[in-house]
């Protein structure tokens, strides 16, 4: 509980200066960190895409979780 309760707070403290690309990123990443895994490597990719990365149609969808992760770290989320 505490663990969703610090997302929210997080989501709350950015939600007005995020954009939707973000906002998504974030809600990808948080439902991976409570367990669930991706079955749509296309919305990865495209999330991915929106936030300026390039991706490759054959890059694993780890990596590219990762790649996210980095770079909502450099935006400061």
């Amino acid at each position: 509980m505490a663990h969703w309760w610090a997302w929210f707070r997080r989501l709350w403290r950015h939600g007005d200066q995020a954009s939707p690309e973000v906002r998504r990123a974030l809600t990808l990443l948080q439902s991976i960190d409570d367990g669930g895994v991706p079955l749509n490597p296309v919305r990865v990719n495209a999330i991915a895409r929106d936030l300026g990365l390039e991706v490759s149609k054959q890059a694993r969808m780890e990596d590219t979780i990762a790649r996210i992760r980095a770079a909502l770290s450099r935006l400061g989320h």
